[in-house]
């Protein structure tokens, strides 16, 4: 039987089909469908963690205590796990250990574009990379097979198109292996130097083993043509290719991208007078092609910076452009707002009004920093915010305390943020923290967290106090504010900058796109009163636009969270 799958379904599958017991991660596209479509398995324990750190680390120790394990997280998110990755690679595995991470060519919704193949390099772990959702699937299974073969915990590397694009996928039956015996063994998983100097000669000796492997295994296949021309790829690039060029060229595709094979690329490439390199983001491939002493065409035509394609591919190889169709009329840009109704515009717009600095963080908040609210300063990583305002203070001193805020979401504050707020009360700034409480982790779509109450399944779990962990990270003036009363937010934070010492505000109010928010009727319009002044366009709302000098409110949108009829000072906007 066949289904068409999501790349991170197919994944889902495969862990399920392999045996998998124990799932834990964080939410981060293009990854988050893989752990949601894993927890419908009532075979597999699924769970959100706090953090990629916490999730990796709960898989390890399930792993060790005998049970397949599996993480997942996209590219930035490798970063904060990174520390537990470097060592496990040397502590190895005891039942079999999968990582999926998701990297984000284009930056559809990232900060950076990221290619997460150097931590697979620099870790020394192996890496698979699939470029359809049946090889998701597969892949995913023979990680679990490798993994315990080699001693390794084993990387998926996906990406958006990978993760977020169908393709048919053949169901297979789940094979359980049990949980393996745990066997107390000090020397393979305590890293005391004198154990990790051992560990290291071990890392080194699997990874010749792998390249060995690799030279000859079905992951790593060659597709000959007959040509003269080869390329070399992997993963998504690959269907690029094969769209763009056809049979007119011979390929490598590199399904083991992490410790790659050299007799394999040294035997394809003595059979072609020209090969290609068809990668994105970083010269991986090319460099370990190079690396072997042949003559590669790779970045030079096709860059370093963004998606690549198959009109690209195309152009860059066969010299042709794809004819693009156009619309005649020009079509304005759709920039992203904050949903009609968010409870972080009241907020924006209060510290837009009061020109304070915001030292921002990651989540659908961020979406303060465009056009009208143009309310945000930076925005770094997961919980800089309030680190980044506790350095920005120290650095400029008491009149920046009265002046600057740090925002961060209520998901966000829990993954990264309070080690930065107990910074701030440790080395003591005068700095005011605002965490955005909108009852979920809103940007990555409606996933729980450790304050929302419930668990990944949607069980009830207990619920982080917020209130009560600032105050026990040292914090003793702790605020509740609600966004949709400006007035009362606004001159909350007042009092709060004006204070000689470290405050918290918690803007509370739930995201107005969460099911059980019920919602006020559609505001209204008295055009009689409204002298076209456009004061309510200054919130940005999706909802409101003026058409023939008048405020319009599209009652199909508006949830009638009264911001805009609290800016009107011509009591024109009513219920």
């Amino acid at each position: 039987m066949k289904k068409l799958m999501l790349g991170n379904e197919a994944v889902a599958r495969g862990l399920y089909e392999s045996g998998c017991r124990v799932t834990s991660s964080y939410p981060g596209t293009p990854s988050t469908e893989i752990t949601e479509f894993a927890a419908k398995y009532d075979e597999i324990y699924a769970e959100w963690a706090p953090n990629e750190k916490v999730a990796m680390e709960a898989a390890i120790g399930a792993c060790i205590g005998g049970a397949r394990a599996f993480c997942a997280m996209k590219h930035v998110g490798l970063n904060v796990a990174a520390d537990p990755l470097y060592t496990v690679a040397y502590t190895g595995v005891n039942a079999g250990l999968v990582i999926a991470v998701a990297d984000d060519p284009g930056m559809h919704s990232s900060q950076n574009e990221q290619d997460s193949r150097h931590h697979a390099i620099a870790s020394k772990v192996l890496m698979l990379e699939p470029s359809d959702s049946s090889e998701c699937k597969e892949f995913t299974k023979k990680a679990y097979e490798l993994s315990e073969q080699f001693d390794t915990p084993v990387i998926i590397r996906l990406s958006t198109r990978v993760s977020h694009s169908q393709s048919a996928v053949e169901l297979c039956d789940r094979i359980d292996n049990g949980v393996k015996p745990y066997e107390k063994n000090a020397p393979k998983y305590v890293t005391l130097p004198a154990n990790a100097r051992a560990l290291h000669v071990k890392v080194e000796e699997r990874t010749r083993k792998l390249v060995e492997y690799g030279e000859t295994s079905e992951l790593n296949k060659i597709i000959d043509n007959g040509s003269k021309t080869g390329v070399i790829t992997s993963g998504i690039s690959f269907q690029y290719a094969m769209e763009a060029l056809g049979d007119t060229v011979n390929y490598l595709k590199l399904g083991i991208v992490n410790p790659m094979p050299e007799k394999l690329i040294r035997d394809f490439a003595s059979k072609c007078d020209k090969v290609y390199v068809i990668e994105e983001l970083d010269d991986i491939i090319e460099t370990h092609c190079k690396k072997l002493g042949l003559e590669v065409v790779g970045k030079e035509i096709f860059g370093f910076v963004g998606e690549l394609s198959q009109a690209i591919v195309s152009e860059k190889i066969l010299g042709k452009k794809n004819e693009v169709q156009t619309f005649s009329e020009s079509v304005p840009v759709r920039p992203p707002v904050m949903c009609a109704g968010c409870p972080h515009r009241g907020l924006f717009y209060c510290l837009k009004k009061l020109g304070v600095m915001v030292s921002g963080d990651i989540g659908c908040y961020t979406l303060g920093a465009t056009a009208p609210l143009s309310a945000m300063d930076t925005t770094i990583c997961m919980g800089a915010s309030i680190s980044g305002l506790h350095g920005f203070n120290k650095a400029r001193g008491a009149e920046a305390e009265k002046n600057s805020v740090a925002v961060i979401g209520d998901s966000t504050f829990l993954h990264s943020g309070v080690t930065g707020l107990i910074n701030i009360a440790y080395n003591a700034t005068n700095s005011t923290v605002i965490i955005l409480d909108n009852s979920i982790t809103g940007m990555t779509g409606h996933q729980q967290n450790p304050a929302s109450g419930m668990n990944l399944k949607g069980d009830p779990a207990l619920a982080i106090n917020l209130e009560e962990l600032c105050k026990a990270c040292g914090i003793k003036s702790v605020r509740v504010a609600d966004p949709y009363n400006m007035a009362e937010t606004e001159k909350i934070i007042r009092e709060e900058l004006a204070k000689e010492e470290p405050s918290v505000i918690i803007s509370r109010r739930p995201c107005a796109l969460l099911k059980y928010v019920k919602h006020k009727p559609s505001l209204k319009v008295d055009e009689a009163k409204c002298v076209g002044c456009k004061q309510c366009l200054k919130i940005g709302c999706p909802a409101i636009s003026i058409h023939n000098g008048k405020c319009v409110i599209d009652h199909t949108q508006c949830v009638g969270c009264g911001i805009c009829k609290e800016m009107c000072k011509f009591d024109a906007i009513t219920d």
